[in-house]
């Protein structure tokens, strides 16, 4: 929010021609007592994970080659081979990132060990790879090792494969696979369990659903004891809040602010999210999103990886709001990083550098309106982690101020507090010196692990103040950055309307948009686009954005498109206003009972006005559901050219991880069906919900 300036502040600064003169030269008399923490403080291995700042997430197992985000833990072991996995090339795509440690998917939902686990036939010691005698998982250990990255591990508590999960022998089962992974690879800095626990799987041939209650099932204090005899300086992704907590969503956005610390009454996404100022636990923000729509590697995603802009704005949504960024990779059959994924990495990676390679204040002096003997104001500009800028006893609102030495310009603003004594700043503002007085520029709760804010526009002054506003003990400042940002273009948005018509737009100004339908890749030389136009029976749109001022140019934005919705009807539906679920508008969302009046399942009739072939169907998940309402959870699908659709079920299947990625969900059948009818029905909801929210569906008959 915007802070007003205190009317005096603004009439203690005098200009003239020559110079800048500003109050606080005078330092107000320190204090040399120590600065006690104040609130929750992180631990030693919570500290180094701070200071880690973004990491590498690596998905890769059987469901490379199922096609699948969860696999139900019948897989065959044959059927993983990947014939050119690089261990090493995988490391390099994260380090061009500047990811500084990596964490692979060693055991997923679905059971299948990336190691030749003891403990299980379910492994990669039963299949193809290296002839049965490989091992993914210490294969990428050594490759960390080599080229500098830290390594982690996730082990998912739930076992789809397992014929004993959710009993007691599970568990020692559990236990025995973590030992081995905790024993046999080297430092661990992080292990990630996962939250997912219990419901359909295969479980050794019983094909059924499990229900736990998940920490007493686990006995989740027990397991994190576990980790800390053998991995001391690992830390945990758990439920019981040991070190790292989820961000609450998987779109790679923290709160703003996102408090390292929370309460112990519970969490919830939204708590997550946010965090909880003057909680008593030191439990930070870990936020897991993908390069991808999906975590796993689908090849009909290629073409649609993050943007190096995409990634930028997830690291001042994430980084820049002090939680930790765990961005996912994930590898191809071939067990390598795809070439658009390394190229989209490695560029932002650049940017990160290439904005923090000049900071305009390193040779800048700075003053403050008070500092603790020990502890000045120059300690905001010396780069070291461990030096600070303190204010004396009971200044809780003082000021810094920092002289570029001449007009800089610049769009991002970097500060830190220090953390081993706690967080003390509750608010903070942002100014900068024009001619008429100071000027607000930013205005943000909270500091923490660092606060990377990244201006609407960039800005142009010589003298830059940071405001403390409100603080529940003296500040403790470690860094004050001033960086200008590198031009980085985002991807054009590109839609399709009901009727088949294709729009092409860019948020950034000052853009010329180029376009291809026939498959090539777009250059500056494609046509322009100048108004819509028609693709009724789907294709493939790719588009650039041409930055016109310096003609630099966006990585390649791609949608692939089916036939259009405009002979479509709804037939019948369980609940009204199920027009939106095909009305192309993401936002509209079908709200309906999980139990339609008739008693039967939530569905809907889809009449498409001709006999098509369907080969699956793409569902996106409600915009923003209501109390009460939630995501379906499983399918079934009827298809045919009558249209009450009396014969039996032809395809089911579940949403893999609905409730936490919001991407859209693609279904493919097992195999192609006819109709100029379908019917969609939900048995169930992701976590219980009576409710459920759509907010579109479409086919795949391409």
């Amino acid at each position: 929010m915007s802070v007003p300036l205190c009317p005096s502040r603004r009439d203690a600064i005098t200009f003239t021609a020559a110079a800048l003169t500003l109050p606080g030269r005078a330092i107000a008399m320190p204090s040399a007592a120590a600065l006690r923490p104040h609130g929750a403080t992180p631990s030693a291995r919570q500290l180094a994970w701070h200071r880690m700042e973004q990491n590498a997430f690596v998905h890769f197992t059987i469901n490379t080659f199922t096609d699948r985000e969860w696999g139900y833990g019948d897989e065959n072991p044959a059927i993983f081979n990947p014939k050119a996995f690089d261990a090493d090339q995988i490391v390099a795509a994260a380090r061009a990132a500047n990811l500084r440690g990596l964490i692979i998917t060693a055991k997923h939902h679905d059971g299948f060990c990336l190691w030749p686990s003891a403990f299980t036939e379910h492994s990669i010691k039963n299949s193809p790879y290296k002839n049965g005698k490989g091992d993914i998982v210490g294969e990428l250990a050594e490759a960390c090792r080599r080229q500098g990255v830290k390594f982690g591990i996730y082990l998912s508590p739930w076992d789809r494969n397992h014929a004993d999960y959710g009993r007691p022998a599970y568990i020692t089962f559990f236990r025995n696979q973590l030992r081995e992974l905790l024993t046999h690879y080297g430092p661990i800095y992080e292990v990630f369990f996962d939250g997912a626990n219990g419901g359909d799987g295969y479980y050794g041939g019983a094909r059924e659903m499990r229900k736990i209650d998940a920490v007493p099932y686990y006995d989740w204090p027990s397991i994190i004891d576990f980790v800390r005899e053998l991995q001391p300086m690992a830390c945990t992704f758990d439920p019981v809040g040991a070190d790292l907590r989820w961000v609450g969503n998987e779109e790679g956005e923290a709160g703003d602010p996102c408090w390292a610390t929370m309460d112990d009454k519970g969490f919830t996404p939204e708590k997550g999210n946010s965090g909880v100022r003057g909680g008593s636990v030191w439990w930070p923000a870990e936020a897991d999103v993908s390069t991808r729509y999906g975590w796993f590697w689908h090849a009909y995603e290629d073409g649609q990886s993050r943007s190096p802009a995409n990634l930028m704005k997830i690291y001042f949504d994430t980084v820049g709001r002090s939680a930790g960024l765990l961005l996912n990779l994930a590898p191809d059959t071939r067990g390598r990083i795809t070439d658009e994924d390394v190229g989209n990495l490695a560029t932002f990676g650049k940017a990160v550098r290439d904005m923090y390679a000049t900071d305009l204040a390193r040779s800048a002096t700075a003053s403050a309106s008070t500092a603790r003997r020990g502890h000045p104001a120059a300690h905001v500009l010396d780069g070291k982690p461990d030096s600070f800028w303190a204010s004396a006893d009971g200044a809780t609102t003082p000021m810094l101020t920092v002289d570029l030495g001449a007009a800089k310009t610049f769009d991002v603003i970097r500060l830190a507090e220090h953390l081993p004594l706690g967080l003390r700043v509750d608010r903070f503002a942002i100014d900068i010196a024009q001619a008429g007085g100071w000027r607000e520029i930013i205005a943000r709760q909270g500091i923490g692990s660092q606060r990377v804010i990244r201006l609407d526009a960039p800005v142009s002054a010589r003298h830059v103040r940071l405001r403390i506003v409100a603080a529940a003990a003296v500040p403790a400042i470690t860094e004050f950055g001033v960086y200008l940002a590198p031009l980085l273009l985002e991807p054009p948005h590109i839609l399709r309307d009901r009727e088949g018509l294709v729009t092409l737009t860019s948020d950034a100004p000052g853009q010329a948009i180029a376009y291809t339908i026939d498959g090539s890749t777009p250059t500056a030389a494609s046509p322009r686009y100048t108004a819509p136009f028609p693709l009724p029976d789907g294709g493939t749109v790719q588009a650039i954005g041409i930055h016109l001022a310096s003609n630099a140019v966006s990585t390649v934005g791609r949608r692939d498109f089916d036939i259009r919705k405009s002979d479509w009807k709804i037939l019948r539906a369980s609940a009204p206003q199920a027009e939106r679920l095909i009305d192309e508008l993401n936002r509209t969302d079908w709200i309906a009972p999980l139990v339609g009046a008739d008693g039967k399942p939530c569905s809907v009739t889809i009449d498409l006005g001709r006999s098509v072939t369907m080969r699956g169907f793409v569902l996106k998940p409600g915009w923003h559901a209501p109390q009460g309402a939630g995501d379906p959870a499983a399918w079934t699908v009827r298809i045919g050219d009558e249209p009450a659709l009396s014969g039996p079920v032809q395809e089911t299947g579940e949403f893999s991880n609905i409730a936490a990625n919001q991407a859209p969900q693609r279904l493919v059948f097992g195999r192609p069906h006819r109709g100029r009818y379908i019917e969609i029905a939900f048995p169930r909801t992701a976590n219980g919900e009576t409710r459920l929210a759509i907010a579109e569906i479409g086919l795949l008959t391409r």
